[in-house]
């Protein structure tokens, strides 16, 4: 089979590039990414792209979308991805919005979907606990009915955007007796609600991305629950396949690896050495670059299994554990290859690339724990690729 993108779709990626050209302020490269001005910037771009009904293109009219497939949204994640551009997506249209359409209420449904397509709410997701990480379905936060509502108690960490949000994917045991994945309920809950405490966790780039929360006595109305009670772990992994597939990050790396081909090209060594010539370098450039063509069609192949309707966990796991590998030994060989100098943080006139190597060698350790660890996700691809026994 041969892949190309159709003539429409090369002309949407072409407008959505020059559209960029006019956001963007001119010295958007020289930007390094911090928490602040992440989130500063994501909600402004959100907003931009909500105005062209960009966000959620492929979803419903009647929700904000545009109905278009779900390959536009892919070139539209792709673009921005490359530029380092945030705002193209979010909890709320990346995985509470699909989730909300399949098993929400209409009530939910009207409440929720417009204003996520519109850029006007934010979300976190409520999954983590100390006690259950990779291991999610032993999660302890109790969510006990009470007449018109649930009283939920508990803690949540590594919560990202917790400070930033309007509203939390909470997901509690609200059956102790219950095999522990049957037992799991799943809430759309407002941050405001009081009983909610949130922490600061400053991360390994010593920026404040994540939180610890904490729940003590939060009682919330009972029409938050999102489908079924104690059938919430269907919810979950159908939003963790999704989540796990995504094309973006190869798309990231891409970016990265030509970016520093570009620093090698143009900046000599000790002695006039001109690095981009050694033959190990460009050896291990070429290997990276290989990769990330190859992972990013991994990506389009699980992108197009949920595009069908058809399952795939395997595929999404493996899209996920190569993109984040590959992440870890491009920042990896960055660092090598410039060796001491790659260390220096941004702000420093001596740190080469602004310094992005150093940041994104330490924020690179994330990539493969969230949304499961590598070992749990090479566990999925044994027992549901391989049919292997547990």
């Amino acid at each position: 089979m041969e892949f190309g993108w159709s003539a429409e779709e090369l002309a949407f990626r072409d407008e959505v590039r020059s559209f960029l050209k006019q956001l963007l302020p001119p010295d958007w490269d020289q930007h390094v990414r911090t928490d602040m001005q992440d989130h500063d910037y994501s909600v402004r771009f959100a907003k931009e792209f909500a105005k062209q009904r960009w966000r959620v293109m492929h979803w419903p009219k009647e929700y904000g979308g545009l109905e278009l497939n779900l390959w536009r949204q892919v070139i539209f994640s792709e673009e921005l991805a490359y530029r380092g551009v945030p705002g193209s997506s979010d909890l709320g249209s990346s995985s509470i919005g699909p989730m909300l359409m399949k098993f929400g209420t209409q009530q939910q449904k009207d409440q929720y979907l417009n204003a996520i397509a519109n850029a006007e709410i934010t979300f976190c997701q409520l999954f983590t606990e100390p006690g259950s990480g990779s291991d999610l379905a032993s999660l302890q936060t109790r969510a006990v009915h009470d007449g018109d509502d649930y009283v939920i108690n508990g803690q949540k960490v590594f919560t990202s955007g917790a400070h930033h949000s309007d509203h939390g994917w909470l997901t509690a045991r609200t059956d102790t007796e219950a095999p522990k994945h049957r037992g799991i309920s799943t809430f759309l809950i407002d941050m405001k609600t009081p009983g909610i405490t949130i922490r600061p966790m400053i991360n390994l780039t010593g920026g404040h991305d994540q939180n610890e929360v904490f729940f003590d006595d939060v009682r919330i109305p009972a029409d938050t629950l999102v489908g079924e009670e104690n059938r919430g772990w269907y919810q979950i992994a159908s939003s963790l396949d999704s989540a796990r597939s995504s094309v973006p990050r190869f798309t990231t790396a891409k970016r990265l690896l030509d970016t520093i081909a570009k620093y090698l090209k143009e900046t000599n060594g000790p002695n006039g050495y001109v690095l981009a010539k050694d033959p190990v370098v460009r050896s291990k450039l070429a290997e990276l670059a290989i990769e990330i063509e190859v992972g990013r069609f991994l990506g389009y192949q699980s992108v197009s299994l949920q595009y069908q309707g058809v399952p795939s966990e395997k595929e999404a796991s493996a899209s996920k554990i190569m993109g984040t590998e590959l992440l870890q030994r491009l920042t990896n060989a960055a660092m090598n290859i410039l060796g001491l100098y790659g260390q220096i943080k941004h702000g420093s006139k001596h740190a080469p690339l602004l310094g992005q190597i150093e940041f994104f060698y330490k924020e690179s350790v994330y990539y493969t724990i969230g949304f499961g660890t590598s070992e749990i996700n090479r566990n999925i691809i044994a027992g549901r690729g391989l049919d292997l026994p547990r």
